[in-house]
């Protein structure tokens, strides 16, 4: 080659060396630190040598392209001496350096080369090869197997029970289908041979997106359907009925709810359908017709602490229940700052009363209200009973002036029910504020996040078992308590399976609250602002398969080489962060450094819960595998700040910072981000799993939605990357399981209903949803004969997915 010095294209590759220079300077800084950190001292020593590369691709040596080489070279095999051949933790440590030494493949560098050995192959041969190698090595991770999922190929086992539906075996008559929880219909018009013709059947806007005035609500309501007619909450508490062929409305019964302090994370996730008893309806008011008023009734709950009642056929408000159709859930509660204190879950009919328990505010402050459990007539709104945490004896309500004991452990997830041993089961969470436990009393420790049995008809306690000590990370039990029977040791045995947001998966006899499945206490780690109370073991469902997203073949589960992001930078940046957090495995106390915390306070398993197939025994759920980054902020450092309690005024809202007034600290949490906003953690972060009850083996797991709605975020803009790539994000809401063997589920950052083969996991179907589906779907049999799934898409601010106010029904096509 000729000197090219005042050419344009080595002019270029002039350009190109001061590009590199930069890029090799920033990986040097970059991983001094890390290497500093006692990490790795790949981005150190790859910083130099691409430093002294761009230094001799300026003076025009082939030895630049040479040494460029080896440095691709060496990121190829340090990166799968790491990662193995997974696509999704390979992309960020070769495609940069792999894009870079394209370059070193155009004629601009072949224009600037004046000196060194064999200049033709160093412009051309061994960049190429490399290319090709890097290339095929993507190639073979795709079609290599992918770590994370676990396949099936033995087939689905036999069934060894048969259902028998509590209602119409074509009717979805509770949140969960049945009050056991177990979102399982028996219908089987759909069919894995047949899923694939799904269309849009109808479609129905609820008028709260865009929202008319403050953030918009979260539309997350799985619906029901009863004899033809669909009925749901809105995000902002009205009541409807659907004609559940055609989608169009009934009534629509106006909450007309005080939206003052009540943040965008509000939502109504369900209501409840009860029909009143033949020997009652002499109690209930008659309407002009002489007919009972509301002999079949919708109740649901209110972010303004309301339970209301109406008419099933009419959308009338039941004049007979509570004070004109409403029962003030404030009353009990003392004082209530706006926003504090509401029911965001369906409430639970059993032995004739409505079960509501409620949302606390998280993280605010120490003295807010109670998180009491209580029960109601159902026909008359009377009161009924309470189950108070600070005060289990007394089951009545407060005398005047008084009130439920305040601060308690709260439930706020979906509740379930045995009218057989006339048992109602709810979650718990913890005493407020989350994340410090020096305040809290005897009998918040003993209650907190655990799993509780009360009395029906009483509120009386039946038994308790707890899932997580002294918890100071948010672990609060959300998902639903899923009733199922198994057959033990030849025995049959009414259990509950409990879902965490730990991962820990819980199997109970659900008359004694006895594991079915051997619990442990083990060891974990130790520290935090307050270590003289942290347990010092935890308990773990040693039998069951956990949803933690865990390596167990690693000391503390997740590690350095786990690190992933955006680009190389986000990568090593992440790799800095997570040296500088304390991560001592799972449960990690907090402290005033920042600690790394897994599962995150999304879960594992969250109030999507789990469904199950009551015939096989089978628990299909989806969880999710998303780290958090926490700090404590000793409170002189928090006044700095100005972080201060909401206080129900216009302009504030509760659940932005948390101040944990009334306690030393606050406590700065966030997700384990980069600065594109990608995970720190390799993928996947979101997967579904179906686990064999009777085995205790997984079926199979497999990667929860792709990257099309995914993307980096550019100051506030999400860049999607439309890649319809399988990647496993997260998301909220649950699954459903069908008789024919399909599982739906949207639940994730992918916009789309997905229909998956119960017996391998595989997509046999995707439904594209306006908004993000970040909802439980439900599915009913139509009085036409067809079969319908129905999804509710609103989207999910966590999830950055497209918010809306859609609820969308899909069918086959209707026979000619």
């Amino acid at each position: 080659m000729t000197d090219a010095t005042g050419h344009p294209k080595a002019i270029a590759a002039k350009v190109f060396a001061v590009v590199l220079l930069l890029i090799g300077a920033a990986y040097a800084f970059g991983g001094g630190q890390l290497a500093a950190l006692g990490g790795s001292w790949y981005f150190f020593l790859t910083g130099i040598a691409v430093m002294v590369s761009a230094v001799l691709v300026w003076r025009g040596s082939s030895w630049g392209g040479w040494l460029y080489a080896a440095v691709l070279a060496a990121t190829w095999i340090w990166a799968v001496g790491e990662v193995g051949v997974d696509f999704w933790t390979l992309l960020p440590r070769l495609t940069g350096p792999f894009l870079f030494g394209l370059f070193f493949l155009t004629p601009w560098y072949r224009a600037s080369v004046v000196s060194g050995p064999h200049p033709a192959i160093a412009c051309t041969g061994v960049p190429a090869v490399l290319a090709l190698s890097i290339a095929g090595l993507f190639g073979w991770g795709f079609v290599a197997g992918d770590p994370h999922e676990v396949r099936n190929a033995k087939g689905l086992p036999e069934a060894v029970a048969q259902y028998t539906p509590d209602a119409d075996a074509g009717d979805w008559t509770n949140y969960g289908n049945n009050a056991a929880g177990q979102r399982f219909s028996p219908l089987t018009q759909i069919t894995p041979e047949n899923v694939k013709g799904l269309k849009v059947a109808w479609t129905y806007r609820t008028g709260d997106y865009p929202p008319p005035v403050g953030p918009n609500r979260r539309f997350e309501a799985t619906p029901l359907e009863i004899d033809g007619s669909v009925f749901f909450c809105t995000p902002r508490n009205d009541i409807v009925s659907l004609n559940a062929e055609t989608g169009k409305e009934n009534w629509r019964f106006r909450a007309n709810v005080d939206l003052t302090g009540v943040t965008g994370s509000a939502a109504c996730r369900g209501v409840a359908y009860y029909a009143v008893p033949a020997e009652r309806l002499d109690t209930a008011v008659l309407n002009g017709a002489g007919h009972p008023l509301c002999a079949t009734r919708i109740i649901g709950p209110t972010v303004d602490a309301r339970l209301l009642a109406v008419d099933a056929e009419t959308g009338e408000a039941c004049s007979g229940f509570g004070e004109n159709g409403q029962v003030n859930l404030k009353n009990g509660l003392g004082k209530v700052i706006p926003g504090y204190a509401y029911t965001s879950s369906a409430p639970q009919i059993a032995s004739g009363n409505v079960v509501v328990s409620g949302w606390i505010s998280d993280g605010q402050k120490t003295d807010e209200p109670s998180g009491v459990i209580r029960g109601f007539d159902a026909v008359t709104g009377q009161f009924a009973w309470a189950f108070d945490i600070g005060n289990t004896a007394d089951h009545s309500m407060p005398a005047p002036g008084g009130e439920f004991t305040r601060g308690t452990p709260n439930s706020w997830g979906p509740i379930s029910a045995d009218d057989t041993l006339g048992m109602v089961y709810l979650g718990t969470g913890n005493a407020t504020p989350d994340y410090y436990a020096g305040h809290r009393r005897d009998f918040d420790n003993e209650y907190a996040g655990s799993v509780l049995a009360l009395d029906a008809k009483t509120g009386a306690e039946r038994w308790r078992f707890q899932t997580i000590h002294m918890d100071v990370w948010d672990m609060d039990v959300g998902s639903q308590p899923s009733l199922i029977d198994l057959k033990i040791n030849g025995e049959t045995v009414p259990a509950l399976v409990q879902l965490t947001k730990r991962g820990q998966n819980f199997v109970l006899d659900r008359r004694t609250g006895k594991p079915v499945y051997d619990v442990r206490e083990l060891p974990v780690p130790q520290g935090g602002v307050t270590p003289e109370l942290v347990s010092k073991t935890q308990p773990f469902s040693v039998e069951m398969p956990d949803f933690a997203g865990l390596d167990p073949s690693k000391p503390t589960g997740i590690d350095e080489t786990d690190m992933w992001g955006a680009t190389p930078f986000d990568l090593m940046w992440c790799r800095i962060k997570f040296r500088e957090a304390r991560w001592d495995g799972t449960l990690t106390p907090p402290g005033t450094d920042n600690i790394v915390f897994m599962p995150g306070s999304l879960g594992g398993s969250n109030w999507g819960s789990g469904s199950f197939d009551p015939e096989r025994k089978l628990l299909i759920a989806n969880w999710n595998r998303v780290p958090m980054y926490l700090r404590l902020i000793p409170r002189p450092e928090a006044n700095a700040m100005g972080l201060k309690a909401a206080d129900g005024s216009p302009g504030t809202s509760v659940g932005g910072n948390v101040p944990q007034m009334g306690v030393p600290y606050a406590a700065g949490l966030k997700p384990f981000l980069s600065p594109l906003g990608a995970p720190c953690l390799a993928p996947p972060y979101g997967l579904v799993t179906a686990i064999d009850l009777t085995s205790k083996k997984v079926l199979w797991t497999r990667r929860s939605g792709t990257a099309e709605d995914s993307g980096v975020t550019i100051g506030k803009t999400l860049i999607k990357s439309h890649l319809p790539i399988k990647l496993g994000v997260p998301g909220l809401g649950g699954t459903i399981t069908t008789k024919s063997g399909l599982v739906f589920v949207a639940a994730s950052g992918e916009q789309s209903l997905r229909a998956m083969d119960l017996a391998t996991g595989d997509i046999l179907w995707k439904g594209r949803l306006p908004a993000g589906g970040n909802a439980t779907p439900m599915t009913y049999m139509g009085k036409d004969g067809r079969q319908y799934v129905v999804i509710a898409a609103g989207g999910h601010n966590l999830m950055q997915t497209q918010p809306g106010d859609y609820l969308v029904a899909y069918a086959l096509p209707k026979a000619n």
